[in-house]
């Protein structure tokens, strides 16, 4: 083996260990690819790991409490379901992910591995990049999308403090005003940087934004409460009843799941720095049941609140922000709502994709320059253009959000019953055809036959509209396609060997 094909293993010295192993010679003896392997891939140390529970609770913190959700919600309270309705339906989605996202998050703790290289699991070193990059495209079109949404509130906030840059916002070039274009870049500049600075910068950037954004929307719901007289009302007057309320709120709770389906799948970019089960578990706990319970109150003071002064619920906490009636709360609050949006941006749609072009091309781009990439291509999409087509929304980001169901049941029956959580890390990073993961040339048919079957199923029931019907149970009936499709075609032989990666690991720092 030439010195082009020895992958560098980062020394051990420097974390003080007695005769740390040359770091050269491991990866030839342990037949460690620079094809699969750099310092982002790698498996993190224990000793580094800096996720604590708070840090996890954060995460939920931002993304729980998104425009996006809160949009979501306050239409389930249009539609005629009551607060307790409401409430209902969102505690039984919060169980479900409660139990989805430990499971997910449990495998990321034990390997220490990203998304990308968790995926070499059940579909091999090279058939890896399927789950990979299906995951990125969902989440780089989103960040785009999400990105453009804030640059809208943005814009919102200098006229408020400059209104002569009203005039900005006529004309056009590619779709963007020049306010437009300066809002949008100002904000895609600063998660640029965020993020090139890596996982510890996120998980310190998350810690700040959640308490914020926890407490303006105590104070929108508080000053909405106020404004209605200390009550609100419970429904719309027009309520559903009987069965119908049951399968809305039972509707309510699967979609609710359905909007992290593709969290659920890499939840592991983050818990791989997670100091241990426990931080998982309570993070989780307090960021997921208790958290949503505190978002559902939240959303009946809001929509509830608003129809009882004026006999309509609002869209948004947006529209509570537009009607605040001093400048300087309008602009403190406008300000909140783009801190959340970034934070959820970065968590939701930033990370996936970084990791995913890292895995693609691991001996010439690290997390900083996936980064920067994954940016560039945010931008060049022209998103706002995206955002207002409907063919693009519905077919493209939902055909591909279809498939991420039917990878999660694959890769959690797998992990969990398959393999029962006997993992050999350094056999995630060797080419050698005799690797646990090296199935037939790198590929593990059996999986990707899986994929075929249940995606395409899945595809079926998110475009024929004789589906739509259970249109929102479609995410659990695709992960369960995906899990029993595969679980009739996995190879069920084994040997499975348990091997930690310890010895490749790196500190989970930039």
């Amino acid at each position: 083996m030439s010195q082009d094909e020895v992958v560098h293993v980062p020394s051990r010295a420097s974390e003080g260990l007695i005769d740390p192993a040359p770091s050269a010679v491991f990866a030839i003896n342990a037949g460690i690819s620079p094809r699969l392997y750099n310092r982002d891939l790698a498996p993190t140390t224990r000793t580094g790991r800096t996720w604590s529970a708070y840090s996890i609770f954060t995460l939920w913190a931002n993304d729980v409490h998104s425009l996006g959700n809160y949009v979501w919600a306050i239409g389930l309270f249009s539609l005629g379901m009551s607060g307790g309705a409401i409430l209902g339906a969102l505690a039984f989605g919060a169980l479900f992910l409660f139990l989805l996202l430990t499971l997910s998050g449990y495998m990321g703790e034990k390997t220490g591995v990203p998304f990308p290289v968790m995926s070499r699991i059940s579909f091999g070193v090279y058939g890896a990049q399927i789950p990979g990059l299906l995951r990125g495209a969902v989440a780089i079109a989103w960040f785009g999308i999400q990105t453009y949404l804030a640059s809208q509130v943005l814009q919102v906030v200098i006229i408020a403090i400059a209104p002569s840059a009203a005039g900005m916002q006529e004309g056009s070039f590619l779709g963007l005003s020049s306010l437009g274009w300066i809002s949008f870049l100002a904000l895609w500049v600063v998660q640029t940087i965020i993020v090139s600075y890596g996982m510890e910068m996120i998980r310190k950037y998350e810690a700040f934004a959640g308490p914020v954004i926890l407490f303006t929307f105590v104070s929108l719901a508080i000053w909405v409460f106020v404004q209605a007289d200390f009550s609100i009302a419970w429904n719309n007057g027009n309520p559903l009843t009987g069965a119908e309320l049951w399968l809305g709120m039972l509707g309510a709770a699967s979609a609710w799941v359905a909007i992290y389906g593709t969290f659920v799948l890499n939840f592991c970019d983050f818990t791989r720095g997670a100091m241990s089960k426990k931080s998982i578990v309570r993070g989780n706990f307090w960021g997921i049941p208790v958290n949503m319970l505190f978002f559902g109150l939240v959303v009946l003071a809001l929509a509830g609140g608003s129809f009882k002064i004026n006999g309509v619920a609002i869209a948004s906490p947006a529209d509570v922000v537009a009607a605040l009636p001093n400048t300087v709360l309008l602009v403190l609050a406008s300000l909140a709502l783009i801190v959340l949006t970034i934070a959820v941006n970065l968590m939701a749609n930033f990370v996936a994709p970084t990791y995913a072009l890292t895995n693609l091309f691991p001996r010439h781009l690290n997390f900083r320059r996936a980064a920067l990439i994954s940016a560039v291509i945010g931008l060049v999409i022209l998103p706002w253009n995206m955002y207002n087509s409907p063919v693009v929304i519905g077919i493209f980001l939902n055909g591909l959000g279809a498939l991420l169901g039917p990878l999660f049941g694959i890769i959690m029956v797998d992990y969990w019953l398959i393999k029962k959580q006997r993992i050999n890390v350094l056999d995630l990073y060797t080419e050698n055809n005799r690797g646990e993961y090296h199935y037939r040339k790198g590929f593990n048919p059996r999986a990707v036959a899986a994929l075929a079957i249940s995606g395409s199923l899945a595809l079926i029931l998110t475009f024929v509209p004789i589906f739509h019907v259970i249109s929102s149970f479609s995410w659990f009936i695709a992960a369960i396609l995906g899990a029993l499709t595969y679980g009739v075609l996995a190879d069920r032989r084994g040997p499975f060997t348990d091997v930690e990666g310890e010895e490749i690991a790196v500190a989970p720092t930039h």
